[in-house]
């Protein structure tokens, strides 16, 4: 994976990929958008700090591979969140129109249920600080934008908290993949090392999400 983004690296198609797999995801939830963007932010952080190396004999090329890296990151902080917010929309705009037909859907789908099972009663209460922490949950951020559809949601409602979702989601895991590929370089090493930060923000998430059942339950 490292290979083929690093090939890509510095190319419009390195977005439209990590554009298209954050997109798609939110209607099959098994798709590794976040471990796309954790590996280009990885692959971009490791490359550019290897070019900095090689060019470090003089000033002016340090800040140019500064300004680089800055520009980089923030490229692919707002390709992923705008990537989010859209796929939540077209989501949120099938399921408002689809109604029960998505309802049924998500009770075909194995992983799509599990989510609703364990985060719908904590999403049906909470407020809009729920939709920005079920986009770290597996799965949570294709439950909360087919239900809000599903429950006809004003857009008023839904978009902004999305949006707010979306960019904090993008900002964090491209951070993870930027320290990764600072400290570690372009490696499988410090990929892995960021997928597992990912991974446990999602498992934070869903302890979050489900504390208030906790404690009523207790």
């Amino acid at each position: 994976m490292l290979e083929d983004l690093g090939s890509l690296s510095g190319t419009p198609w390195v977005y439209v990929i990590v554009s298209l797999s954050i997109v798609l995801d939110v209607f099959v939830p098994i798709l590794p958008s976040g471990v796309l963007v954790v590996a280009a932010a990885t692959t971009a952080a490791g490359t550019t700090t290897a070019a900095d190396a090689v060019g470090s004999v003089t000033a002016r090329t340090s800040v140019h591979g500064g300004t680089h890296h800055l520009a980089a990151m923030f490229s692919l902080i707002l390709c992923a969140a705008t990537a989010s917010v859209l796929g939540d929309m077209v989501a949120y705009r099938l399921a408002w129109r689809g109604g029960d037909r998505f309802d049924r859907a998500i009770g075909r789908s194995r992983r799509l249920s599990a989510a609703q099972e364990r985060l719908g009663a904590a999403l049906t209460r909470g407020g809009g600080g729920i939709v920005v922490l079920a986009r770290f949950a597996p799965a949570g951020r294709s439950v909360v934008s087919l239900g809000a559809g599903v429950a006809h949601r004003t857009v008023r409602e839904f978009l902004p908290w999305s949006a707010l979702a979306g960019l904090t989601w993008a900002a964090y895991s491209v951070s993870l993949g930027y320290f990764g590929g600072q400290w570690l370089g372009a490696s499988w090493v410090s990929t892995a090392l960021s997928v597992v930060a990912l991974l446990a923000a999602g498992s934070a998430a869903v302890y979050l999400i489900r504390r208030p059942e906790r404690r009523a339950a207790h």
